[in-house]
């Protein structure tokens, strides 16, 4: 059951690939694209599409250059190689302004302005897009009841939690009515119940209509949010598809964990029709196909053991190693 890769490496100084074409209906193609800082390569010759109203997430470790193409596509970084279109317009430095206005961007850190109150942040965000008062206030008043922060309008920023700012930050990105919606890390740092609220709402604007690109260390955030996803390691795109399509290809169905040692399972894995992966625990088994469950827990025996469904996680730590990263 050694998966094979979803994307075939883009090319390098080694030897181009050919760039895919691209859709009517791409609302973000990047292709080729590359960057360098200090002589290292953080993105090498990635192609990336997201269509209208899809949500795309992309995943990888520290340093895969997952930061580094949000803020090329975003205006944000030059481009180093290769080009990127958002909304067909070519990205560079005399378009840069008629993207951004058709884009929200929700940062990973909070940049909210601790001296106004929650309002004022929108009503003050409304108008670098040149929206006038009389649509801005009832816009933002609108947003705050989406994001469940009418009654606290008159707050300071600095009287919210960290939940509460996170809300309104993605409210904020939300005052121009953005064709392209992009998150970098959207739930980072919140509890179970806010983080839940953030993709209850997400999931309802993208039902509506606006498309999304992310950005998550958190494998049930794209399994919950996420139409397509990009896995990146390295500066490349290694792996692409739904969640439910990459568990499938690269975890199976089912998992079960061994808590001490089994060399014995690892060997035998073949013929059980399972794959094996030796953790500091013990092993972990990955099946294709649920029917191998019983002879596999037979072997087992009375060994320590946990029983799971497949899921993302398993396929981003198969893909990207387990290591850690700076």
């Amino acid at each position: 059951m050694e998966p094979q890769p979803d994307v075939a490496p883009a090319g390098d100084a080694d030897g181009e690939a050919e760039p895919r074409a691209i859709a009517p209906d791409v609302v973000v193609a990047a292709r080729a694209l590359s960057k360098e800082f200090s002589g290292r390569r953080a993105v090498r010759a990635i192609d990336l599409d997201v269509r209208e109203r899809e949500c795309v997430g992309i995943l990888g470790p520290n340093g895969a250059g997952k930061t580094t193409t949000i803020r090329m596509i975003t205006c944000q970084s030059p481009i180093g190689d290769g080009e990127i279109r958002v909304f067909g317009i070519p990205v560079e430095r005399r378009t840069e302004r008629a993207i951004k206005a058709r884009l929200g961007i929700v940062p990973q850190d909070d940049n909210l302005d601790p001296d106004l109150s929650v309002l004022t942040n929108l009503l003050v965000y409304a108008s670098y897009y040149g929206i006038p008062s009389r649509v801005a206030e009832p816009r933002a008043r609108e947003l705050l009841a989406l994001f469940a922060l009418e009654e606290r309008a008159g707050d300071r920023i600095d009287t919210l939690s960290g939940g509460l700012k996170r809300r309104l930050t993605i409210a904020r990105a939300l005052i121009n009515r953005p064709q392209l919606l992009v998150l970098d890390e959207p739930t980072t740092g919140l509890d179970p119940q806010a983080r839940h609220l953030v993709w209850e709402k997400l999931r309802e604007l993208n039902r509506t209509g606006t498309t999304m690109l992310l950005t998550t260390h958190y494998m049930e955030e794209a399994a919950q949010l996420c139409d397509r996803v990009l896995i990146f390691d390295d500066g490349r795109v290694i792996a692409e598809g739904s969640p439910r399509e990459l568990v499938r290809r690269h975890a199976g169905e089912e998992v079960v964990e061994v808590f001490e040692p089994a060399r014995d399972l690892a060997e035998a894995c073949g013929a059980l029709g399972c794959r094996a992966e030796t953790t500091p625990e013990g092993v972990r088994l990955f099946l294709d196909d649920a029917r191998s469950l019983p002879p596999l827990l037979e072997r087992v025996g009375n060994r320590p053991f946990l029983h799971r469904a497949a899921n993302l996680e398993d396929v981003f730590l198969h893909l990207t190693k387990r290591e850690l990263r700076d």
